[in-house]
């Protein structure tokens, strides 16, 4: 049941794309990230007081770097990732974004002088050379000629906004529960979006969304979020960091996979071989997700 749960888990964040490409052209991306952690948020507390008996209180010296993790992997990075949806499909987002793990290990290098062993360094290069394979549709060579868009960049946003929210989990985790921590780092989200949100007319334009889109920011919220992070933590506690973080792997293929059959993207050469590449370099630099990782540390939907 456990690896049930987490190839299940995968799927999920996977299909975390195609609901975020179904909402780009009808939902703005402020609105969109504010009901998507709303639903989290509410969820997540409510998990938290069943399993800890109480929502646990920050301290004076926590309020900043949970600020932070809140404004960087729930705000900054759902306005990157629905903005950038707009330009791109939902599978080459997930090719980018199948990055974190290597982006995230080459910062805990420069930062926490983590150690990059050969095959690690060897897993980055095989990664980021799938990454531009995607990317360029298979000519690298286009890249330098004005083939990277201005969604491929917002979404390679969401990777740095990732990994600096799970570089600075590592700080916060030493104080507060994987699960409090997201819990209260989504609270921030929501309120930072809240007046952005407004500025967009989301209280007049909310009453007028489709049963589709409250069907998808429910399923980013409840499935690609709450559920997907407990899982995914249930996961490691039963069979290890090592084994749990390999299912990781599978969310790109069933991006993509998914993609194909719900939004009719085609399934390109390039888009397959890049996808291959970077499953294969983030298997050689595998993390320990104890170590650096958050909820969704090597991916984000």
């Amino acid at each position: 049941m456990t690896y049930f749960k987490l190839l299940l888990t995968a799927i999920f964040w996977g299909g975390t794309f195609i609901s975020g490409r179904m909402l780009a052209d009808s939902v703005p991306p402020f609105s969109a990230a504010f009901f998507r952690f709303l639903f989290a948020a509410v969820c997540l507390y409510v998990l938290v007081v069943r399993r800890e008996g109480k929502i646990p209180r920050l301290e004076r010296q926590q309020i900043l770097p949970v600020a932070l993790l809140g404004l960087t992997g729930v705000f900054a990075y759902n306005v990157l990732f629905f903005n950038g949806l707009k330009f791109i499909t939902a599978g080459r987002a997930s090719i980018i974004i199948a990055n974190n793990p290597i982006i995230i290990s080459v910062f805990a290098a420069l930062f926490f002088r983590e150690h990059l062993s050969p095959i690690k360094v060897l897993g980055i290069l095989i990664s980021i050379t799938g990454a531009v394979v995607a990317i360029s549709g298979g000519y690298p060579l286009a890249l330098f000629a004005g083939g990277i868009g201005i969604g491929d960049l917002l979404i390679f946003g969401c990777v740095l906004s990732w990994s600096a929210y799970s570089l600075i989990g590592k700080r916060v985790m030493r104080d507060l529960s994987p699960l409090a921590s997201v819990s209260h780092s989504a609270a921030v989200g929501v309120l930072a979006l809240l007046i952005p949100a407004c500025m967009e007319g989301m209280p007049a334009a909310a009453p007028g969304y489709s049963l589709a889109d409250w069907g998808n920011l429910a399923y980013l919220g409840l499935f690609g979020t709450v559920l997907g992070f407990v899982w995914y933590y249930e996961g490691i506690r039963v069979i290890g960091p090592s084994r749990a973080s390999l299912f990781i792997n599978f969310v790109p293929i069933s991006a993509i996979c998914l993609a194909h059959i719900i939004l009719k993207e085609p399934l390109t050469v390039s888009l397959l071989v890049g996808a291959i590449l970077v499953i294969a370099g983030v298997t050689l630099n595998h993390l320990p997700v104890s170590g650096l990782h958050l909820s969704k540390s090597q991916v984000r939907p």
